[in-house]
């Protein structure tokens, strides 16, 4: 794993170093160095610099590794039914649920959002770029292989994925960035999850009578 750009996924070691990150985030904000990194993940700085390139470098993959939780269920784009669309659909929900609620995600997108604001760095645009794009992309296939098997009807797979990703995290995400002790347990996801499939299969049935949406 070289640097930022790199898609590669990191090893088990690699993974232990950008927990470290997670971990730091969440104990001290953006008070993030290498030194303290190389420190609580027990490496040196010089393999640090080696496989991430330096401190954006380690935060990007840092967001990357973060986000690649967030992934559709397994499914046969050749043999994809209705249930395994909703199947598939709901797994995406539900991780994603997960990962956004965590006191990892949390502190990562305050710090990201604290940056934006102030030009601080470039944070922001990484935890847009790694994150929420790069997971819009994961799933879109998905989405189109639902209107090629004529499950789902729909213009734009941006436009569907936008729907989606609003249907499944409503308010819980601003709430979750503005203190508020939001608690989802494993019952509530599971519940939330299936609810979102449900209203986005309401809005993008093949077949079904759906609202028409404008673009705004």
């Amino acid at each position: 794993m070289s640097a930022a750009d790199s898609e590669q996924a990191p090893t088990e070691r690699q993974q232990a170093v950008l927990d470290a990150v997670l971990d730091l985030l969440v104990e001290g904000g953006d008070q993030i160095t290498m030194t303290a990194v190389a420190k609580r993940a027990s490496c040196s700085k010089e393999t640090l610099y080696k496989w991430f390139g330096d401190r954006d470098g380690l935060l990007a993959a840092t967001v990357r590794w973060q986000a690649s939780k967030v992934r559709a269920g397994n499914y046969d784009r050749q043999k994809l039914d209705a249930e395994a669309l909703r199947d598939s659909l709901e797994a995406f929900a539900a991780n994603w649920l997960k990962v956004i609620s965590s006191r990892t995600s949390i502190a990562l997108n305050r710090v990201a959002v604290s940056h934006a604001a102030s030009g601080k760095s470039n944070l922001g645009r990484m935890v847009l770029e790694n994150g929420r794009f790069a997971i819009g992309e994961r799933l879109k296939p998905l989405l189109e292989a639902g209107r090629a098997a004529g499950l789902l009807a729909f213009d734009d797979a941006e436009d569907a994925f936008r729907s989606f990703f609003g249907l499944v995290g409503r308010d819980v995400q601003i709430r979750l960035l503005l203190g508020d002790p939001l608690k989802l347990s494993a019952a509530a996801i599971e519940r939330d999850s299936k609810r979102a499939v449900d209203q986005f299969f309401t809005l993008f049935e093949a077949g079904g009578t759906r609202p028409k949406i404008r673009s705004l």
